[in-house]
């Protein structure tokens, strides 16, 4: 009698584990809750946004309005050419008002403005040399047209060649554009490839006509 009522309550009770099994069959694994978000996602938040250049932005602050050439650089096709052209009316204008001389003089206080502007906005980026600062076109060029004579074709070629230095970097501006960081690095390859444009210019000038 007592054998059989142990065997009706292995029967009939409470399932025992015994290594791992229930009843001779492998015990079912434990559920995990699925978490809310992805490891991705929270780092993701983690992150700090930055924002993306757009009318806002250039708004938002004296130096991306300068860094952007205002507004220039907001362009979704090649914002470094038209920056370069908006040096063109600048140029124009400017000449009509100012000597040689006071020239040059604005356009060093525009490089030193540009390093700041670029620099702040840089930042402002997360991106040192974001290719929506045209800044750098705009003032090299200006620097260009003052010493290149005051003729259309003069001029057109000035361009040509400015743009083709500022896109390729021959030496030694690859290595500046690479090496320089911050505002100054933004300014200084650009002045360099002004700098090469003057010297083709000069020499064309001297050996050609």
């Amino acid at each position: 009698m007592t054998t059989s009522m142990s065997s009706s309550h292995s029967d009939n009770g409470d399932d025992k584990r015994i290594g791992g099994q229930i009843d001779g069959r492998p015990a079912p694994e434990p559920e995990i809750e699925p978490t809310s978000k992805s490891e991705a996602e929270l780092l993701a938040q983690s992150e700090p946004t930055l924002p993306r250049p757009n009318k806002d932005f250039v708004r938002r602050h004296t130096a991306h309005f300068i860094a952007f050439g205002g507004g220039a650089g907001l362009s979704p096709v090649a914002p470094g050419t038209v920056g370069t052209l908006v040096a063109f009316p600048l140029f124009w204008i400017l000449a009509l008002f100012l000597d040689p001389v006071e020239f040059l003089l604005l356009i060093v206080a525009l490089f030193i403005i540009g390093i700041w502007a670029c620099s702040v906005t840089g930042k402002a980026l997360g991106n040192h040399d974001h290719g929506g600062m045209v800044w750098d076109e705009i003032t090299a060029f200006l620097l260009i047209l003052l010493f290149t004579p005051h003729d259309l074709r003069w001029q057109a070629s000035a361009f040509l060649l400015f743009r083709l230095f500022d896109i390729i970097k021959p030496p030694p501006i690859r290595y500046y554009d690479r090496t320089l960081r911050g505002g100054f690095g933004v300014m200084f390859d650009d002045l360099l490839a002004a700098f090469l444009t003057l010297l083709c210019l000069a020499a064309w000038k001297a050996f050609v006509i």
